[in-house]
């Protein structure tokens, strides 16, 4: 019973966890990174590039 109590807890801290890399990561520069590499793959599965 008390294993269930910290699911909730641990889901809550792993999401936060997520958030703050993701921020980390926008700081740095990198989602232009990978919206360029996005595009350059589907640009290739369409045959364009």
């Amino acid at each position: 019973m008390r294993r269930l109590s910290r699911a909730p807890r641990l889901g809550i801290l792993c999401a936060f966890i997520g958030l703050l890399m993701m921020g980390f990561g926008i700081c740095r520069g990198e989602m232009a990174v990978v919206l360029e590499k996005a595009v350059n793959i589907c640009m290739e599965c369409i045959g364009i590039g």
